[in-house]
């Protein structure tokens, strides 16, 4: 019964939660919202925090007499309550705004010292700029065309929050740079939607190769190889030593054993990659000629001196015949 009640509160998240912020927006705003909208939003509001007490409390409890800490139970309940795909998503959402500072004061984010930074932004960026124009051009149009207040209210706010991220996607993507560590470690990041750390001890070789692959912003073959592309072209491949595990954007999980990633300038980021951990050829010395065994270096008596041989006068050339 439980577990049928914890599935229907899911599916009521998914319906209900995105609807309240946009409603309290409209409130700060000084949008006019009818009293029974009010009403029902905060009746579907208290029937959901009773359905998470109905359904969490157990698990609440359980995990607290297990001696679990207060923040373990509660990081339990809201595992077991929110699916993974929206705490991703609500936490993708957070960093991208915390991004968008970093990007306002030209900040990078955890950039450690030794660490080289590569960005990856050259092919999205005028994609990402012509799709807020277009954006702005559609809140304008719409500001100016619905004539009901409400619905003018709503759209407006939803219109400019949905530029604000559009900006805080691109910032995420300008502030959180691919890195090459000062040891030979490479981080891997897709604004706030992507990180994955690669150990320097698993980089087996790092080329440039420039393709264009197909599907979404992070792609796992049936090769073994993972396509972060943007732009949908990758321009760096890195061969790993063995599998890695990785994690989508979603909370998918995966190996590679094949890294494939877009960097503005692949080759920098190729010798970064290859400096820290070529191989160097120890230095060639000259041969030396093996010594002679003791017996044959002791001092014998001197040889005698070199007399110039006497030869024997040379007989006349018999006369012709």
């Amino acid at each position: 019964m439980r577990g049928r009640v914890a599935r229907g509160l899911r599916v009521a998240m998914w319906a209900v939660l995105p609807g309240e912020p946009a409603l309290v927006v409209c409130l700060v705003a000084g949008v006019r919202v009818p009293g029974a909208v009010l009403l029902g939003a905060e009746a579907l509001v208290v029937g959901l925090l009773a359905l998470e007490a109905y359904v969490m409390w157990p698990l609440y409890a359980a995990r607290r007499r297990a001696g679990g800490t207060r923040r373990e139970a509660g990081l339990a309940v809201v595992r077991a309550a929110v699916p993974v795909a929206l705490r991703r998503l609500i936490v993708h959402e957070f960093r991208a705004l915390h991004s968008l500072g970093l990007w306002t004061v030209r900040r990078r984010h955890r950039v450690p010292e030794g660490a080289r930074p590569f960005s990856y932004t050259g092919p999205q960026t005028g994609i990402m700029w012509a799709f807020l124009f277009v954006s702005v051009v559609e809140t304008v149009v719409l500001a100016l065309v619905i004539p009901w207040p409400l619905v003018h209210g709503i759209v407006l706010v939803v219109d400019v929050y949905g530029i604000v991220i559009v900006l805080a996607l691109h910032a995420a993507s300008v502030a959180r740079p691919h890195l090459v560590g000062a040891d030979g470690s490479l981080r891997l990041r897709y604004g706030a939607l992507f990180d994955l750390r690669v150990p320097a001890a698993s980089i087996a070789s790092a080329r440039v190769e420039r393709r264009f692959p197909g599907g979404g912003l992070v792609r796992a073959g049936e090769d073994g190889a993972l396509d972060l592309a943007v732009g949908s072209q990758t321009t760096v491949t890195v061969e790993l030593t063995g599998p890695l595990e990785f994690v989508r954007p979603l909370g998918r999980r995966g190996s590679a054993r094949t890294l494939r990633f877009h960097a503005d300038d692949p080759r920098a980021a190729v010798a970064a990659l290859t400096a820290p951990g070529r191989p160097v050829a120890p230095a060639r010395t000259p041969e030396r000629a093996a010594p002679l065994p003791a017996a044959l270096r002791t001092p014998g008596p001197p040889p005698p001196p070199l007399t110039p041989e006497r030869t024997a006068p040379s007989s006349p050339p018999a006369p012709p015949a």
